[in-house]
Order: structure tokens, then sequence, then C-alpha cells
């Protein structure tokens, strides 16, 4: 009687709990599946983005470029080929194409294209009517969607040819073919330009989706219209279901689309069912198993209880010698991960030091030549002025060998009221003769009372001064350069250092640690690194962008003293 009722109840409670279990996790993995699926599309969406909007400037600049004017305007194009292959490598773009105005190819990254004309095609005759970017989407010969962004060079007015380069769109089609989901791409008409499916492109989705055969992850699922449909509740039990999802891409109303199958959420509910059922198999075999047992069971227990006793007490000693073991190791590695920190920390110590020493060496080595000719010419007194403000110098670089031990460590024990115009002025002193060396033109725009910010007065000079020499690094080379430093005073003071250089090349690694674009020799990379170090430090923030005009212009931005004051209150 007692065994009866026991198989009853678990059979009861087993098909409960199996029908409960089996709703909520075929809930649950399928907001996980759906979860993956959209975080999917939004990275393949973002993706495409991010390579349309890359290449969409690449003419702009291409069409500046004085080697190509000159190319076209002297017709020689010998050397303009290679130049656009050496441009292409950078970019990561699918080609680059010049063409004369009569739509002649005459320098291209692909020398097989030389010669061919394109005075009829879509992305020539836009360019030619407009000085704008012109952006074309059209199928080539086997099918597939070419885009690419075209644009007219000028010199100065007079139009001499069109520059179009080509966005690879097809590594999107390669990497999405490695996932389980279908992906397709449309324009604003709807019709499919990129897809997983390559005989799908150039038709309108629907129509792609009836007439096709379908890849493997949809191969059971569009037998009627792909999406969810009568037989949702069939096809997620049997594995079969689809889930489609559209996402817009912004650009030009493009809209990403993508299948993904439901298949394996059956597989893994499944797993855990048929867990759930073996272990109520497994309670139900051992209640038979107790009540058949139980006298057997009562003689034996003690012995039982006695066997697991020791064996719990050896087990119990071998976790207690295997975790002694295991603190003596974690004991040593602790002790050779401090010591490698301290080698990481006196390299990057030693790295800082050298950089931040150039800066005063250079005005010493100046200020030495100066009083080296004035001593020739037998005016001593001036000579001395030299020699003092080299040894000003040389207590400057015992004060900058101070600040970098403290580098690592968070400042603010030396904050005291600064004026933001005297640190300025003092650090343009320091550069005074790098800046007549290389004959800049220095303008500089300050309001005519205080500007007070709670700071180290030292390392504010030091940022400054190494925006200063970055800045007269990027106008090497350069016709007639120019400097401008502007304060400004609000809610936040704005220390802005502009230059009239090429500009800032990669700016998402512009403040890694040594990050730098100078030849071997010239600079190790650590300047702005350690300045974004410094201005963090000080409570504000320091941020690079390229001018409007040309040139990259450098914002440190640091809280206003008021403002910093009302704070604290």
């Amino acid at each position: 009687m007692m065994a009866r009722v026991i198989v009853v109840v678990t059979v009861i409670v087993a098909t409960a709990v199996v029908y409960v279990a089996n709703s909520f996790l075929t809930e649950r993995f399928v907001e996980t599946t759906r979860m993956r699926a959209e975080l999917r599309q939004q990275l393949y969406s973002g993706a495409i983005l991010s390579e349309l909007q890359r290449n969409s400037v690449v003419p702009l600049l291409l069409a500046r470029d004085q080697t190509l004017i000159s190319a076209l305007t002297a017709r020689n194009f010998s050397a303009s080929s290679q130049r656009l292959i050496s441009y292409v490598d950078e970019i990561g773009a699918a080609s680059i194409r010049l063409l004369d105005m009569d739509g002649r190819t005459v320098a291209a990254t692909d020398r097989e294209q030389l010669g061919t004309s394109y005075s009829e095609t879509p992305f020539f005759t836009e360019a030619v009517d407009t000085t704008d970017t012109v952006f074309t989407l059209a199928p080539d010969a086997r099918g597939a969607y070419v885009a690419s962004f075209s644009r007219q060079v000028r010199d100065g007015q007079r139009p001499l040819g069109v520059l179009q380069v080509q966005v690879d769109l097809a590594q999107f089609e390669s990497r999405w073919r490695g996932t389980t989901a279908a992906v397709a791409v449309t324009d604003a008409a709807g019709t499919v330009i990129l897809s997983t499916e390559p005989r799908w492109r150039g038709k309108p989705l629907d129509e792609a989706l009836e007439t096709m055969s379908v890849p493997t992850a949809l191969q059971r699922a569009l037998a009627s219209t792909g999406a969810f449909g009568p037989d949702v509740e069939d096809g997620y039990f049997t594995g079969s279901a689809l889930m489609q999802l559209e996402a817009r891409v912004p650009f030009r109303g493009w809209r990403l689309v993508s299948f993904t199958s439901y298949e394996s959420v059956r597989e893994r509910v499944n797993g855990v069912l048929a867990l759930i059922i073996m272990g109520f198999a497994l309670f139900l075999a051992a209640g038979f198993y107790i009540l058949n047992q139980r006298s057997t069971l009562r003689s034996l227990l003690f012995q039982r209880e006695s066997v697991q006793l020791r064996r719990l007490n050896d087990r119990l000693s071998r976790e207690i010698t295997e975790r002694k073991r295991v603190q003596e190791e974690l004991k040593e590695t602790e002790q050779s991960l401090a010591q490698s920190s301290k080698l990481a920390a006196l390299g990057e110590m030693s790295a800082a030091v050298s950089h931040e020493l150039n800066q005063p060496l250079a005005a010493m080595k100046t200020y030495l030549a100066g009083a080296r000719l004035l001593l020739q010419r037998r005016r001593p007194d001036e000579a001395l002025s030299s020699f003092q403000r080299i040894d000003d110098l040389i207590d400057r670089m015992g004060a900058i060998t101070r600040q970098l031990k403290s580098y690592a460590r968070k400042g603010g024990e030396a904050f005291e009221e600064v004026d933001v115009r005297q640190a300025v002025g003092a650090a343009l002193t320091l550069m005074e003769p790098q800046l007549r060396q290389e004959k800049v033109r220095l303008n500089q725009l300050m309001p005519e009372t205080p500007v007070p910010v709670m700071a180290d007065r030292l390392r504010l000079e030091q940022v400054i001064i190494n925006l200063v020499r970055n800045a007269l690094d990027a106008m090497k080379g350069t016709r007639d350069p120019e400097l401008d430093i502007l304060i400004t005073a609000g809610e936040e003071v704005v220390i802005a250092v502009r230059d009239s250089g090429t500009g800032i090349e990669a700016p998402e690694q512009l403040f890694e640690p040594f990050y730098t674009t100078k030849k071997p020799g010239e600079g190790v990379g650590l300047g702005l690194a350690i300045s974004s170090g410094i201005v963090s430090d000080l409570g504000g923030r320091l941020t690079a962008r390229n001018g409007d005009t040309g040139g990259a212009v450098f914002e440190v931005r640091l809280p206003a003293l008021d403002t910093r004051l009302d704070a604290a209150e």
C-alpha cells in the first residue's frame, strides 16, 4: 500500500514539475536567444555604419592632396597609382580610382583598370555635377552591389577630375556566413543589397523568401512566412521556429534583417527536462530501495557511518595538506608579482624622466649658446642673466623629477590657488627659445582678470609645456607655423592649444602610453599620456580633436575655483 502511494504521488509531482519547468525554461531560453540576436544585429548595424562613415570622409581628404592635384594639372600620373595604393592600405577601402574630367581612369589601386572610361557611370556624372561628396550604389557584373563615395578634385575653382573610393561591403557577408543566422541588408526601396545568400541580392526581400531556397539555418522554417505564425507553439516544441528581427541602419533608409532559428532552444530544454525526470526516477528507485531494504540498512547504518567518517577524515587531511601547499605557492606568486610591479614601475619612471627632462635640457642648451656668444662679445652681465636662467632650469628639473616620482599616485596634496594666465605665461617663457627657433607666430587670447583654479602649479605648467611641445613637433616642416592659446572662464576653465599642423591621425590611441607618430629617437610616446593623467588628478579632463580649419586642438578643462568651493560646501 505504501509503495503504491509513493508511486502515484511521485508521478503526479513529476508531471507537474516537468510541465512548469518546460514552460519556464522554454520562455527563458527563447528570451535569451532573442536578446543575443538583437545584440548581434546591433553589432552588425554599427559595423556597417562605421565602415560607411569611415570611407565617406576619404574623398574629401584625398581631393585636397596636393600631389594628386599636381598630377592632374601636369597630366603626369607616373606615381599617382602607387600613392593611392599606400592610402588604401591605411584606409581599408576596397579600391580607389582617380579619373580625369573625360572619365578616363588615370590612377587606381588596381592597375588593370588604368585607361578604363567611366564617363557614363553614375558615380562620375553625379560627382561632376556637384562639389559635394556623392554616394552611389550599383550592382556589378556578378550581381554584387558596389558602394562608393566620389568627389570632384578641384584646383581652386577649376575642376580637374573625380576621385572614387569603393567601400568594402563584401567583408560583412563573409563574416556573417560564419554564424547560424541568415542576414540581409535592404536599401530604402526594400531591395536586398547584402546577404548571406548571394541569390537574394537584387530582389525585394519578400520575393527572395518566396522563390529562393533557404540556407541551413532556415531550411525547416520558411515554409510559411518566415516569421511567427499560427504554428508558433509547435515550432517551439519541435525546434523549427524562426525569429525575424529588423533593425534600422541610420544611412539612407537601409534596414538589416536577420533570421535566427530556435533550433537550439528545444535541445537545451530537453536536456534540463531529462535531468529532472532522471532525478525523479532516481528518487522513486531510492524509495523502493529504502522500503525493501529498511531492515538491512538499519544493521549496516553504523558501519557505513564509521566508514564515511574515516573517509571524511582522510579527505580533510588531504585538503588541509593541499591548502597549505596552495597557500605557500600563492605567497611565492604574490612576491613574484610584487617584484614585477616594482620593475614595471621603475621602467615607466625612467622613460617618463627621460621625456620630461628633454624640454629643460633643450632650453639650457639654447641659453648656454647665448651665454657663450655674450662672453665672446665681452658682455658678462648679460651672460650672467643666462646663467641665472640655467640655474632656474636646474631647479625646475629637480622639481620635475620629484613630481614624476608621485605620478603613479593621485594628486591633490600640493593644491593651491593658481592663476591660469600666470601658469601659461611661465610655460611659454620656458618654451620661448624653441618658439623663436621654429619661427612660430604665437597668438594669445586671455581674460584681463585673474582666472583662478585649485591645482598644483608645477604640474599644470608641465601639461601646458607638453601640449606646446607637441604642437611644435606637429608643425615641423609646415609653412608659416602658427600657435593659438585661448583661455576661457565659466563653470569650467578651458585652456585651448591649437596648431597649424597636419592634424590627428588616430584620436582613439592618442593618450595611450608609448603611442607616438615620431621617428625613432625623437620621442617615446609618453607626453600626452602623462598630461592626461595629470589633468585627471587635477579634477579635469584633457581632450583632443582636429580643428575646423586644419591642425589639432587640445583642450584642458578644469573646474573653476568658485565651482570647486560650492561643491565642497
